[in-house]
C-alpha cells in the first residue's frame, strides 16, 4: 500500500508515542496530534524524521483544530483517555470530516455511547482497539467460530507488573468508582448497580487457576455479543494485578519499566459442554496495544479496506479475527493459542 499519513491523537503520551514512532518504522508518515503544543513539537525532533512528522496541536475545546487534524490523514487512533471525557470531540471531528476513527478505550460505557450515538456515521468507526477490549473482542471471535450457539464466554486477563501512566491511573479511579455495570447476561445487555465480586478461573497452562475479580468493566462485554450468539460474557482480571507495589504510583518510571509486563488473555467459550479456548501470551501490554491499533489503522488506509463499511464496528466485526490475530503474532505482539 502507499505510505498515507496517519493521524495521531494524545501522541506525547506513553502509547501515542508508541504508536508514532511503530507507524515510522512502517514507512508512514505520522501527524501527530493533542493539548500540549511544546510537548508536540519537542516529540516531533526526538523522533527524527524531518517532513515525515508534521505537528497540529488540537485542544479537545477548539473543533477547528481537531477537524483540521483528522482532515490530515484518511485515519485518526486516538490514545489520550479517559476517552470518557476526551472521545466525543475527538471522534466528532473525525466523522465531520470522513475520517475513520480508531481508539485504545478501556472504559465499556465509552463503547458502548459509541454505538448507540454514531451508527449511522459515514466512516469506520473501531473502538478498543488495544490490549483491554480489542484482544477479548478478537480472541473471543475466534474460539467461536463455526459454533451456531455459545451458553457463555468468559474473557480472563491475567496481568503482573503493570504500571500505568497518568491517563491510565485517571481511568482506573474512573472505572474503580463506577456504580452503574455494564453486563451481559441471559442474553441481554444490562445496565445497573452491581459489587464487583471473586471468582476462580482456570488460565491455560503454566498459568492454570486465579483469583480473579469481575465484572472487569472493559468494552467486551458490549462488542462481544455483537458477533457472537451467546447468552453471556463475562469479563475477569487477575485480584493480584491492582495489589501489586507500584501499580498506582508508576506514572513516571522509565519505558523499559512499564514495559516488564507479563499477560495472557484468554477468551473460553462454552457450548454443549465443549470448552473451546483462544489465547495469547506476551510482554508488554502498552506495545501489544500500540501495533494492534497501528495494523487496525494501516488496514483501514489500505486497500483492503478500500469500501469498509460505516459506523461503529468492533474489532472482530471489523478485521478477520484469526489473520488480524496471526498477523499481530508475527509482529511479535504476543504468542496464540487455540485449544
Amino acid at each position: 500500500m502507499s505510505a498515507v499519513p496517519i493521524a495521531v491523537y494524545g501522541a506525547t503520551g506513553h502509547t501515542g508515542r508508541l504508536v508514532a514512532t511503530e507507524l515510522l518504522a512502517r514507512g508512514h508518515p505520522v501527524v501527530l496530534g493533542g493539548r500540549d503544543a511544546t510537548g508536540l513539537i519537542e516529540l516531533a525532533a526526538d523522533l527524527g524524521e524531518g517532513d515525515r512528522v508534521t505537528v497540529r496541536p488540537a485542544a479537545l475545546d477548539d473543533p477547528e483544530a481537531l477537524r483540521a487534524l483528522a482532515a490530515s490523514a484518511p485515519v485518526l487512533i486516538h490514545c489520550a483517555g479517559p476517552y470518557a471525557l476526551t472521545g466525543p470531540p475527538v471522534v466528532a471531528a473525525a466523522i465531520d470530516v470522513g475520517t475513520h476513527y480508531v481508539d485504545h478505550a478501556v472504559e465499556v460505557h465509552h463503547v458502548k455511547d459509541l454505538f448507540e450515538s454514531y451508527s449511522g456515521a459515514g466512516v469506520r468507526i473501531v473502538p478498543g482497539m488495544s490490549f483491554y477490549g480489542g484482544l477479548g473482542d478478537l480472541l473471543a471471535a475466534l474460539a467461536a467460530e463455526g459454533m451456531p450457539r455459545v451458553e457463555k464466554v468468559t474473557v480472563g486477563y491475567a496481568v503482573s507488573g503493570w504500571r500505568m501512566t497518568s491517563g491510565a491511573r485517571r481511568t482506573a479511579d474512573l472505572l474503580i468508582n463506577e456504580v452503574e455495570r455494564i453486563t451481559f447476561t441471559d442474553g441481554a445487555q444490562r445496565v445497573g448497580p452491581l459489587p464487583m465480586y471473586t471468582t476462580t478461573y482456570v488460565f491455560p497452562a503454566p498459568l492454570g487457576p486465579r483469583m480473579m475479580i469481575g465484572p472487569f468493566p472493559t468494552g467486551d462485554a458490549v462488542t462481544i455479543p455483537r458477533h457472537v450468539p451467546t447468552d453471556a460474557v463475562e469479563v475477569l482480571l487477575t485480584a493480584t494485578t491492582f495489589t501489586e507495589p507500584q501499580v498506582f504510583t508508576s506514572e513516571h518510571v522509565d519505558d523499559t519499566e512499564r514495559a516488564a509486563t507479563a499477560f495472557t488473555v484468554a477468551a473460553e467459550v462454552v457450548a454443549g459442554g465443549v470448552h473451546r479456548t483462544a489465547h495469547v501470551t506476551g510482554h508488554d501490554i502498552w506495545w501489544a496495544g500500540a501495533v494492534a491499533s497501528v495494523e487496525a489503522a494501516l488496514d483501514l488506509a489500505s486497500d483492503y479496506h478500500r469500501e469498509p463499511g460505516t459506523g461503529v464496528r468492533s474489532p472482530a466485526e471489523t478485521f478477520p479475527a484469526g489473520p488480524f490475530l496471526r498477523r499481530l503474532e508475527e509482529l511479535g505482539a504476543f504468542v496464540l493459542a487455540v485449544s
